[in-house]
């Protein structure tokens, strides 16, 4: 016959403790991660959401020098929405130029950014450490710097790339390549290319140290070339990582916009190469319409909280992983 043995029941056990045997956490214990977020989330709430809601409100209303000088809204419900919306700019220029751009720079940024990612796993320690640390000087450069250089080379009077074309005989006289919108862009890809390689290369260069050497060993035995080992071993293990990289990349270059707005004719004078960001910013404050600037920006929030709403899905994916 079993004897009876008692069982010690803490004071904070729950009816589930005796059938689990772990004792159900307290409300106190469940609200205390959130406790500790308070202060963050509410210094967050007031540097960001009210800022949003502000723009949102100002996106309702015909706001203009008259609505500031009086203080007196003026309500007009969505129609700065429905001029956006209905606008010929938009869908020729605008959106074409944001979401082209963001494309191209995406896909340069991360092939680029991988392949110097590759170069620098193939090399060793301290020469991997001293190209690491030049690599991240285009990092650590501010926007407004690097895009000053790249708009000093491409010069149409004074830049280095006229001077060299002429030198070689390729072109007779100098061209300005700010005044067309494929060579504007052109330009602008190659200043978001340099600015955001580096932290592509450092994200794959940390996952590919990690990638299992005896897989690639072992392909190599087999007979596979160095393009099949990457595509076939690399890439697949390497795939959560991509993901990340190519949505952060997204999120920036679909933003851009000290790139576009600092070279020549970006800030409004060539309309053939505004993009959402820009465009924005030149109905607020050239215009003087801040009703109409402020709906684009609305525009361009709920397609980041798009992509931002896959960017956290796929981190929840990787860490179930």
């Amino acid at each position: 016959m079993a004897s009876s043995v008692p069982v010690a029941v803490r004071a904070d056990d729950g009816p589930s403790s005796a059938r689990t045997g772990r004792p159900r956490r307290s409300w106190v214990a469940r609200s205390r991660p959130w406790l500790l977020l308070a202060p963050g989330l509410a210094v967050l709430a007031v540097l960001m959401l009210w800022p949003l809601l502000r723009v949102f409100l100002f996106s309702l209303q015909d706001y203009g020098l008259p609505q500031i000088v009086s203080g007196e809204p003026n309500w007009i419900g969505l129609g700065n929405f429905a001029e956006v919306l209905t606008s010929e700019q938009l869908w020729s220029v605008v959106l074409p130029n944001t979401i082209g751009f963001a494309v191209l720079a995406v896909s340069a940024t991360v092939a680029f950014g991988t392949a110097v990612a590759v170069l620098l796993a193939s090399l060793g320690t301290a020469w991997r450490a001293v190209v690491s640390s030049c690599i991240m000087a285009a990092w650590a450069m501010p926007a407004v710097t690097g895009t000053y250089v790249w708009v000093w080379i491409f010069d149409a009077d004074r830049g280095v790339f006229n001077h060299v074309l002429q030198s070689l005989g390729l072109q007779d006289a100098p061209v300005n390549w700010f005044t067309d919108r494929w060579s504007f862009y052109a330009i602008v890809l190659l200043n978001i290319v340099h600015h955001g390689f580096p932290f592509v290369t450092v994200t794959v260069l940390a996952a590919l140290l990690g990638v299992p050497r005896e897989l690639i060993e072992a392909a190599e035995i087999d007979g596979a070339g160095g393009w099949r080992r990457f595509f076939s071993i690399i890439v697949p293990q390497l795939r959560q990582v991509f993901a990340v990289v190519i949505i952060m990349s997204t999120i920036w270059d679909f933003k851009v916009f000290a790139q576009v707005f600092l070279m020549p004719g970006g800030a409004g004078t060539n309309r053939e190469v505004l993009n959402l960001g820009v465009w924005s910013y030149v109905e607020s404050f050239g215009q003087n319409r801040y009703g109409f600037g402020a709906a684009i920006a609305v525009l361009l929030t709920l397609m980041l909280l798009a992509i931002t709403v896959v960017y956290v899905r796929t981190i929840l994916k990787e860490e179930e992983l």
